[in-house]
């Protein structure tokens, strides 16, 4: 960003005090959309995933993602 004269920061400041931000409510962002997902674990779990995270260079997401998977083709074997 370059940077501003006085008089361009104080228009600047000027537009931004001054102007009330519009909002929908109906609109749902990213934090709103995947607060449902929120998973709360054991200081043993997490230590674990925070170990394969380190290990695969895969977020816990993708750690949980591939047990879900794999427990389910075991599931899947069983029947």
């Amino acid at each position: 960003m370059p940077i501003l004269t006085d008089e361009e920061a104080d228009s600047l400041d000027e537009l931004l005090t001054r102007t009330i931000p519009i909002t929908d409510p109906d609109v749902q962002g990213p934090f709103i959309k995947n607060r449902d997902t929120m998973v709360i674990l054991d200081h043993f779990s997490a230590e674990y995933l925070k170990a394969k995270m380190l290990a695969t260079k895969q977020t816990p997401a993708e750690q949980i993602h591939r047990m879900i998977c794999r427990e389910m083709e075991h599931i899947g074997e069983a029947v």
